[in-house]
């Protein structure tokens, strides 16, 4: 009996001509992907700072090809020669360097009131049913975005948890709807990058079906983001400023 498979293939993105990264990713939403990315990177800070975002070639779906506009080149342009923040794997690097360094660059979000707790426990017990693909495969990540309301705004699955946010985050960011966005929930675990690339989104609550990383936690408490994750019970652990109080959903 044959098996649904997920596909795996490579998504080039070429920055100002130049290549800028190779990212394995589940082919669909390139244009979208490579635009979350480059707000992720800090490359943009709104749409109008992309002079061009489009396939390479018109229709090799695995290269995008990016140019900024001259102004945002000359903000960039150091940017652009060091290839990103920091090492994504951080190796012989402190947990208190990444924060450090990552609390630098990034801007807390604006404050927005914290969603329901017990509205955002049944968004996550539901999360897997907006994901197709896994219902086919079993093999993807899922992040959707919401209003302080908790109205679905984007949602989006990849095999990659980070590609899959970097979509729904530039769904959004194209269509000049970020500032809508208030809550992400994921799928997976609440890693450090996907807390600075919500940073960059300016989302201040996050919350998922796993738990948070210790390095994840910490960033997020030094850019005042609120993170939880499903606790015992169908409630949620809501880790604040201080300590993890639970708070039943």
């Amino acid at each position: 009996m044959p098996v649904d498979l997920v596909r795996e293939e490579p998504l080039s993105i070429r920055v100002a001509g130049k290549p800028y990264a190779v990212i394995m990713r589940t082919p669909g939403d390139e244009i979208a992907h490579a635009a979350g990315f480059c707000l992720s990177e800090g490359l943009v800070d709104t749409p109008s700072d992309f002079g061009s975002l489009a396939f390479c070639d018109g229709s090799d779906t695995n290269v995008v090809a990016v140019t900024l506009t001259s102004s945002r080149r000359q903000i960039v342009a150091g940017h652009l020669d060091r290839r990103g923040y920091i090492s994504q794997t951080s190796c012989g690097i402190c947990g208190k360097t990444v924060v450090d360094e990552l609390s630098q660059q990034l801007t807390p979000p604006l404050p927005r009131p914290a969603p329901d707790f017990g509205e955002t426990v049944g968004a996550l017990l539901s999360l897997f049913s907006l994901q197709t693909l896994r219902d086919k495969t079993r093999a993807t990540h899922g992040a959707a975005l919401y209003s302080s309301g908790l109205e679905l705004l984007a949602v989006a699955e990849d095999v990659g948890r980070h590609n899959a946010l970097d979509k729904a985050i530039g769904r959004l960011f194209l269509d000049n709807l970020l500032d809508r966005a208030s809550v992400l929930l994921l799928s997976s675990r609440i890693s450090y990058e996907l807390v600075q690339k919500s940073a960059r989104a300016g989302i201040g609550h996050i919350f998922s079906i796993s738990r948070p990383t210790s390095l994840a936690l910490e960033l997020s408490r030094s850019l005042n983001i609120t993170i939880g994750c499903l606790s015992p019970g169908d409630g949620l652990y809501i880790f604040d400023q201080q300590d993890c109080t639970y708070k039943a959903g």
